[in-house]
């Protein structure tokens, strides 16, 4: 169950009730009737209007951003990978074969696979 008053992000409309999908809205209360199949009551001020909707056709925002970060960093990590021709990284992220092995600084330590990761995704923001 979400808490009263988070921002969520209409995801579906399963029941076919002209949802405004894509949509911000709040969750306002919740429906406890047994007999019903909605969950929450939710309020969204875009089209000035309640909605009762299932658990299903919500997502919590911070979740939807944290999918999009994810598949940002993936892309990242793909298209340095392509630029440099490693193939181990490649095929790491894209075929989900086995990790990468470890990469050699220029200073002689060797680089965990957090620190590599980090390090590309501060030159894919640059």
């Amino acid at each position: 169950m979400l808490k009263l008053g988070s921002k969520v992000v209409l995801i579906a409309d399963q029941y076919e009730q002209n949802l405004p999908i894509g949509e911000y809205g709040y969750i306002i209360a919740y429906d406890r009737n047994a007999d019903n199949v909605f969950d929450y009551v939710l309020r969204v001020p875009a089209a000035n209007r309640n909605f009762l909707v299932p658990d299903e056709d919500v997502e919590l925002e911070e979740v939807l951003i944290q999918q999009e970060v994810d598949r940002v960093e993936r892309e990242a990590l793909i298209d340095y990978a392509l630029a440099t021709y490693n193939e181990e990284l490649f095929n790491w992220i894209v075929k989900g074969e086995e990790a990468p092995s470890q990469v050699e600084n220029s200073g002689g330590e060797s680089q965990s696979r957090e620190d590599f990761i980090r390090q590309v995704n501060l030159k894919a923001w640059i």
